[in-house]
């Protein structure tokens, strides 16, 4: 009886160690969550993917730091900006996508996203509607920068000496974010409708869209989950010299597909920048308890390489590693977007003016993703708008003033998961573990068998050695 025992013990340890090095190699578990996973994580309507698409439940924050000129009068004699950094304002960014439409088999989905923003008071360093921030006069520089074009250059010449149009204004942080009419550009307006008469750096951005966007649902496959198809009806962008610098590629950067893995190279379309993007993994993290993987946007996003030539423009003029020059999208405003502080940008950029300190804790840009189902748990997304500045011969306003990209504000528009939201998603994942972890309990029941199995047999081993006191007679008795 005991012989038959530790027999089936042994067995059982043999079957259960096969079964789970089979389970292994053949990945069953982990492709079955894999497919429940790709099937689930898909845009369709009536779905929690969907409706968490449609309106994204997590609080995003946008946060403005301006720089404060203090020493106006030095700056026009030719010395170095003095700069003081102010802030933050905070906003809350209130999101919804609209006018949704299926198409093409519930393959693609077309819509267009919403944000509205609000003053956060308790957030921000004062009240948005009564701090004042003296910078430089952006459509008095673009006004100039349309003139040195010729267009209607006598006329913008006489409007800056009849309005007296100084170099550096000072309004509101509301004024300056959400806009102010212009006595430049309310005259400029009947020669260019195109342009407003109000300026402000979000003029237009508060409860509007970006224009229509047309993406993948994931349905054909889980990589193209919200990938960006079209926007504002175009497949390509038409500003850049290159088809590659062109390309719309990737996703708006609110969602991206799940299982992500560390090799790969994410994309990103965010419309403000102009161009599309791509981040590259970093490091690992954990955000309230949840496994992330971090990307970030490389250095080489804004080098100065063969690479990015196709952004400067016109051909050939590049301004330097960590800068973009994206007027040609701005009405020709001349608007440089780089990282806060200039961080990753060239020695000279920082160096020409004083108040720049760049961080890499503070000032990078980067996204935390659950990799099992593309959910974003951390971000932040940070960049710096400064207006390029010369001086100009015939516009007594720019005074003696040093050729330089001057920063106007800095933001960081962040998110990050909420408790609650963190919970219920950290039991999906446990489950999915679980699952995927069968192929280990099983092989962990096998060693325990085992375990069993060898002690029985030792124990056996012993019994038979000790044997009876019979066996132990001698077999010659006197």
């Amino acid at each position: 009886m005991g012989r038959c025992c530790y027999y089936a013990v042994g067995t059982l340890s043999l079957l259960l160690l096969v079964t789970s090095v089979t389970l292994l190699v053949a990945r069953v578990f982990q492709k079955a969550v894999d497919q429940t996973i790709e099937k689930n994580i898909v845009l369709r309507n009536g779905s929690e993917t969907f409706d968490s698409w449609k309106k994204p439940p997590l609080p995003v924050y946008i946060q403005f730091y301006f720089f404060n000129v203090t020493n106006p009068e030095e700056i026009l004699s030719g010395e170095i900006p003095r700069l003081e950094e102010v802030g933050p304002y905070t906003y809350r960014e209130i999101r919804n996508k609209t006018d949704i439409q299926f198409g093409d088999n519930g393959t693609t989905i077309s819509a267009v996203s919403n944000k509205a923003y609000v003053f956060v008071r308790e957030m921000s360093v004062g009240d948005a509607e009564v701090h004042l921030i003296r910078t430089v006069n952006i459509p008095a520089v673009t006004a100039m920068e349309w003139a040195d074009q010729g267009f209607i250059q006598v006329l913008v010449r006489a409007l800056l000496k009849a309005y007296k149009q100084k170099f550096f204004v000072t309004h509101t942080v509301h004024d300056l974010l959400w806009g102010y009419k212009d006595e430049i550009l309310s005259l400029v307006h009947p020669f260019r409708p195109d342009i407003p008469t109000y300026f402000g750096l979000y003029y237009g951005k508060n409860g509007t869209n970006d224009g229509d966007y047309v993406l993948l649902t994931g349905e054909d496959n889980y990589l193209n989950f919200s990938k960006i198809v079209e926007w504002k009806g175009k497949t390509s962008l038409d500003w850049w010299t290159t088809d590659k610098c062109n390309m719309i590629n990737g996703t708006d950067g609110d969602t991206f597909h799940p299982l992500i893995t560390k090799d790969e190279v994410l994309y990103v379309f965010p419309s403000d920048f102009c161009r599309s993007l791509y981040i590259t993994f970093s490091d690992y993290e954990r955000v309230q308890g949840l496994p992330a993987f971090r990307f970030k946007v490389p250095e080489e996003i804004l080098a100065n390489t063969s690479d990015n030539a196709g952004f400067c423009i016109p051909t050939g003029n590049c301004l330097g590693s960590g800068v973009l020059n994206i007027s040609i999208c701005k009405n020709g405003a001349p608007i440089i977007l780089s990282f806060p502080h200039f961080y990753q940008a060239d020695e000279k950029f920082v160096s020409a003016i004083d108040g720049m300190h760049p961080n890499k804790e503070y000032h990078e840009t980067f996204v935390d993703i659950n990799p099992l189902t593309g959910i974003i748990l951390r971000a932040a997304k940070r960049f710096q708008i400064n207006v390029y500045v010369e001086k100009r011969d015939g516009f007594i306003e720019t005074g003696n003033i040093r050729t330089m990209v001057f920063p106007v504000v800095h933001v960081n528009e962040s998110v990050l998961i909420d408790k609650e939201t963190a919970s219920r998603l950290k039991s999906v994942i446990n489950t999915m573990m679980i699952v995927t972890n069968i192929p280990y309990i099983v092989m962990a029941l096998g060693v325990f068998f085992g375990l069993i199995f060898t002690w029985l047999v030792c124990r056996g081993q012993g019994s038979m050695d000790e044997g009876t006191a019979d066996e132990r007679a001698p077999l010659m008795r006197t």
